[in-house]
């Protein structure tokens, strides 16, 4: 195969992985869509290399993990409620041939588990965008448990994410 035909290889086989990390660092739909292609755009504009597995999976987060934090500077959005660097370590942990499937699975069958005002705090936070004023109103707490409440949320899924994956501690 030539440079472009590997090119194109990569890009089918890794474009779905990219579009699904972006998203669990917190992109809405439109932004990784964007950031995918921006991502396979400055891999190609560069002299583009063959890499192999792993450190092209490596490579490629990387390059989208830049695009993404950049779109957050310009938009002068913080990543406050998402703590990227624990994101990006578990995706790193993920084999090097995962496109995240597996992991969009095991979040389908932990998001099961939860109780019910645990999943409607997320849909609130993460599909509604709503502030943390109105999920404490629809959820009748404190904006201050509502905070708890999703850091525990959170870290439950990762436990459960991980177990399943068999990652982790």
């Amino acid at each position: 195969m030539n440079l472009q035909q590997d090119f194109v290889a990569m890009v089918q086989k890794h474009q779905a992985g990219i579009w699904r990390y972006l998203r669990s660092l917190g992109a809405d739909h439109a932004t990784a869509d964007d950031l995918t292609q921006e991502t396979f755009l400055a891999v190609y504009q560069k002299p583009f290399e063959r890499k192999d597995g792993a450190s092209c999976w490596a490579y490629l987060r990387t390059v989208a993990r830049n695009r993404f934090i950049d779109t957050l500077r310009k938009r002068k959005a913080g990543a406050g409620q998402l703590d990227i660097d624990a994101v990006d370590a578990t995706w790193k942990t993920l084999a090097a041939n995962d496109d995240g499937s597996r992991a969009k699975e095991a979040l389908k069958q932990c998001m099961q588990r939860l109780p019910d005002h645990a999943r409607l705090a997320l849909d609130l936070q993460f599909r509604d965008r709503a502030s943390r004023e109105a999920i404490a109103q629809t959820l009748n707490m404190q904006e201050e448990g509502v905070k708890t409440l999703m850091r525990r949320i959170r870290m439950k899924l990762r436990q459960c994410i991980e177990r399943r994956l068999g990652i982790g501690g």
